[in-house]
């Protein structure tokens, strides 16, 4: 099977965009090089920050005129060392985890005999506190309270904005969900989140969320629409729902919007919500053993980070200073 054969069948990239060195490297390079992102990736946004991370790679090491089979984990690493000198730390390290992933996939494949990238150590980065910014409870009602409900798009706006918050779901896994992953369970409905790695994470939903959901649901006549998106983009201005679900950047702009609406200044994002449910929880005697299991986390410190209590315990104590 020629090269041109098998790229169409993957789907992924014609070949004049391939990185200049893969194609010099020759026709089994060039496929590894494809394959590595079509056959070993199946999370859509990984892919892309790999595909980022390595192009930009490939491309300074093109222009330090190398080629792939003579670098080195010098060039490597002088790389990483330029890279830090404007990119944050975990950019960096995403970055070389990327360049390393895909050189175990040609050495794999007999393009290069060993791994270039594997002596290459990246910057070193702890993390006690997360930077995605919050809203408080207050401003959390505020914003919810300030949805006009008069329409079917502002019922879905809250609909969505609240499943964030008290579910701590993430924007991939909310607007991944069906219909039917709304659903009835005992007394109560639930609602089941596609997270990362094909996992399901199942729990009830708050009696607010419920009523939220509901409401949405009902008006959009989506209860005999199982199988189809729960959340869905609009036909421009004209209040017409279709059948596409919304799309990460949508959502975004949403919240955005929304919260300039409601008069909040705080640069929130999708993220946000997840924060802000989780320090709610926490803050009213919810245990972090519990946060984490409701956010579908590995670790618990991966939970504590969303855990924003103690910034009012430092504005406190910052304003003892009385001069």
């Amino acid at each position: 099977m020629t090269l041109s054969t098998r790229v169409n069948t993957l789907s992924f990239a014609p070949q004049n965009n391939l990185p200049v060195l893969i194609t010099q490297a020759g026709e089994e390079a060039q496929y590894r090089f494809i394959e590595f992102f079509t056959a070993t990736i199946r999370n859509l946004n990984t892919r892309r920050a790999y595909h980022t991370a390595i192009s930009q790679f490939f491309s300074w090491a093109h222009s330090k005129g190398l080629a792939l089979e003579t670098l080195s984990s010098v060039h490597i690493a002088t790389y990483i060392e330029a890279l830090q000198r404007h990119t944050s730390a975990p950019t960096v390290k995403q970055h070389l985890a990327a360049i390393r992933a895909l050189f175990d996939w040609l050495v794999i494949g007999q393009i290069l005999a060993h791994n270039p990238a594997h002596p290459v150590r990246g910057p070193r980065h702890q993390v006690t506190r997360g930077k995605t910014p919050i809203l408080s409870a207050e401003d959390t009602r505020l914003l919810l309270d300030s949805i006009p409900t008069d329409e079917l798009i502002g019922l879905r706006d809250r609909a969505l904005i609240a499943l964030m918050v008290y579910s701590f779901a993430r924007i991939g896994a909310a607007l991944a969900m069906q219909v039917e992953d709304y659903y009835p369970n005992g007394k109560r409905w639930w609602i089941r989140l596609h997270e990362k790695g094909g996992k399901y994470h199942e729990m009830p939903a708050h009696h607010q969320l419920e009523q939220y959901l509901d409401q949405y649901i009902q008006a959009a006549k989506l209860a005999d629409q199982p199988n189809t998106p729960l959340f869905r983009t609009f036909k421009g201005n004209s209040g017409i729902m279709t059948q596409n679900a919304m799309r990460q950047v949508c959502a975004w702009s949403m919240v955005r919007r929304r919260a300039v609406a409601a008069g909040i200044n705080t640069p929130i994002c999708n993220h946000s919500f997840r924060g802000t449910g989780i320090t709610t929880y926490l803050s009213n005697g919810g245990t972090l053993e519990k946060a984490q299991q409701m956010a579908a986390h590995e670790s618990p410190r991966t939970t504590k980070l969303y855990d924003r209590n103690s910034d009012a315990i430092s504005i406190t104590e910052v304003e003892r200073i009385i001069i």
